[in-house]
């Protein structure tokens, strides 16, 4: 699985990026400071499984925070943080579907992304292009990144669609096989396409007759579908940025999460340092270390900002597009006594696609371990389900092969 941030240039994609992942990566107050897409990992925030049994994880990958009980009491690795890839493109301008800027790098690096969280500006004092300015409506950058993300999905459908179409009625294709396949590299699945025809009334049997505009509609349909996109509302903390949010709002129909990525790269710097106890996605931190004046106001004024929105905001996007959006689960290996050979506490957590069944965990531990599949035991229950047993979020299941 992977998730690409994408974004006008200087909207603060790589400090989300950076704050997401605490990589190495190049910040500055100018556009295109990011050139070459970065990759690295970021984290859902999930509840352990572990301390379920008194116990404390070692993640392989990952790694694990305190937390708090019902009653208010420290619960030792309560939250545990588990990997996927995120990606950071360069930023996006007017024409780069046409290859001005960036853009065709920018468009061949998100190809293989299951879904996009969009950095937008709230404080209107970037332009569309990144220059710094005053007054600027976000809404018109975000307007931008979908005409282009359309216009290169249609790119590559208008370029042979008479033919195309022509082919698939003569020889009596299905236009959702032919589809797919033309945009395999984009994983645009089978299904995606014959939802989208379904869901608009699109004519799969005489494509030929579809105007221009209809193919355009066609291809817009499907990239908003195969690849969903979620709004991160960045740089809240400044003036005018919650009254651009509200207008954005009743303008747009994507999920906006206010969020402020440049707050939330200081306080993981600074727990990464040991001054302060920080886990992602809370609203509040513990000073752990005596600090200076400007740390004190820095960090005062981030506690702010988080007190009005709950956090900063990034984790919960982060959380948002790959548990509701992308529809993921996380399931635990887990034995009788929940450790490895080596005596580690469920060192393994993995990203299912909801209604994943027992088996296809299985073969998602080792192909092997799928095709000897006996049954599989429930850490909790102890009950023995078969292969076509429905995972849960959260579940910890032992596979047991013959």
């Amino acid at each position: 699985m992977l998730v690409g941030l994408v974004g006008r240039p200087n909207v603060g994609k790589s400090t989300f990026f950076k704050a997401a992942t605490l990589a190495d990566v190049l910040i500055a107050n100018y556009p295109f400071a990011t050139i070459k897409a970065n990759s690295g990992m970021a984290y859902v925030k999930i509840e352990d499984l572990a301390p379920e049994f008194g116990k404390v994880s070692n993640p392989r990958e990952g790694f694990v925070k305190d937390g708090k009980n019902a009653k208010g009491e420290i619960l030792k690795g309560k939250w545990r943080f588990v990997p996927f890839e995120l990606m950071d493109v360069a930023g996006l301008v007017e024409g780069a579907s046409e290859g001005r800027g960036l853009g065709n790098a920018f468009l061949n690096d998100l190809a293989g992304a299951d879904a996009f969280i969009h950095v937008v500006d709230m404080s209107g004092e970037t332009d569309a292009e990144g220059k710094p300015c005053e007054d600027f409506y976000p809404g018109e950058g975000l307007e931008v990144i979908e005409r282009e993300l359309d216009k290169w999905y249609y790119g590559i459908l208008i370029k042979v669609w008479k033919t195309f179409a022509r082919t698939v009625e003569m020889q009596k294709q299905k236009l959702a096989v032919a589809v797919a396949k033309q945009f395999s590299g984009l994983k645009v699945s089978e299904d995606d396409v014959k939802d989208v025809i379904r869901k608009n009334n699109f004519d799969a049997e005489k494509p030929s007759a579809w105007k221009e505009e209809e193919v355009f509609r066609f291809a817009r349909e499907l990239r908003r579908f195969s690849k969903p996109m979620i709004i991160a509302a960045n740089k809240m903390d400044r003036p005018k940025s919650r009254e651009n949010f509200e207008k954005m709002k009743n303008d747009f129909d994507y999920e906006m999460i206010p969020c402020f990525a440049e707050g939330e790269l200081a306080l993981r710097e600074a727990d990464k340092h040991g001054l302060i106890e920080y886990v992602p996605g809370e609203d509040d931190f513990e000073v752990m270390r005596e600090l200076s004046d400007k740390q004190k106001s820095a960090l005062e004024e981030i506690k702010k900002e988080m007190k009005e929105f709950g956090g900063t905001g990034l984790q919960k996007i982060l959380n948002k597009i790959v548990l509701e959006i992308l529809e993921m689960i996380a399931v635990f290996p887990a034995g009788d006594k929940l450790v490895d050979s080596k005596g580690n506490v469920l060192p393994d957590c993995y990203l299912m696609k909801k209604n994943s069944t027992a088996l296809d965990f299985a073969f998602r531990l080792h192909t092997d371990i799928g095709k000897n599949f006996v049954k599989a035991i429930d850490i909790r229950t102890k009950r023995a389900v078969g292969k076509e047993h429905e995972l849960k979020h959260r579940d910890g299941l032992e596979i047991v092969t013959r």
